[in-house]
């Protein structure tokens, strides 16, 4: 059963690949998305990535919330 995992205090940088990148060295990734404005499709500054498993999903909570990711310490749970 797959997992939905908030990730918050995003760069605006920061891309859907770059999640996917970051988070499947825990585990497979079933999807990452930046969570944009409608109408000026500028990130929000948080997203949600879906991993395979609860074990992965567990994994990648431990090992990334708090990380630093282009000077902002993400939030993730």
């Amino acid at each position: 059963m797959s997992q939905r995992i908030f990730v918050g205090n995003l760069p605006f940088s920061a891309t859907d690949s770059q999640l996917n990148e970051l988070f499947g060295k825990h585990g497979e990734v079933v999807s990452a998305e930046v969570v944009t404005d409608r109408f000026t499709d500028r990130s929000r500054g948080f997203a949600f990535v879906e991993m395979a498993d609860k074990a992965a999903a567990t994994a990648a909570i431990a090992a990334l919330n708090g990380h630093q990711l282009d000077g902002r310490a993400l939030t993730v749970d």
